[in-house]
């Protein structure tokens, strides 16, 4: 979350700072929304991670807590990455901003060190009652 935190500060701070047809283009709701349904998306996530910590404080099961927060982080960080690369437009790219480092890190979280799709079986298993499915 804290990599999902960085980044949006990055696209907000370009969003502010780069001026087309003599405005900012943060000024725009086609940049605008995007960015802030990545900041109501990462508020929701911490308080997904914050409840499986409590959770785990105090020594309940919190399993299925701990991948929803994963699951949800590890989606939040990808699109991010990806709304910031494009709201730097070509730029998004250029070493010099640091998103296409975010960008090419966001991968990772989905893929290890539980997949996203490992962490949804769980989740159905536990919390819904599904059967087993690996």
């Amino acid at each position: 979350l804290g990599g999902t935190r960085s980044v949006l500060d990055r696209a907000v701070k370009y969003a502010k700072e780069r001026v087309v047809f003599g405005r900012p283009i943060g000024m725009n709701q086609a940049v605008q929304h995007p960015l802030a349904e990545i900041w109501a998306r990462l508020t929701a996530a911490e308080l997904t991670v914050w409840a499986a910590a409590t959770l785990y404080d105090q020594d309940l099961p919190c399993a299925a807590e701990v991948n929803a927060g994963k699951f949800l982080a590890g989606e939040l960080f990808f699109d991010a990455c990806t709304r910031a690369v494009r709201v730097h437009g070509g730029y998004g790219q250029a070493k010099e901003y640091h998103v296409e480092r975010y960008f090419r890190e966001s991968v990772s979280p989905l893929v290890g060190p539980v997949s996203q799709e490992l962490a949804l079986c769980h989740i159905a298993e536990q919390m819904l009652g599904l059967p087993k499915s690996y």
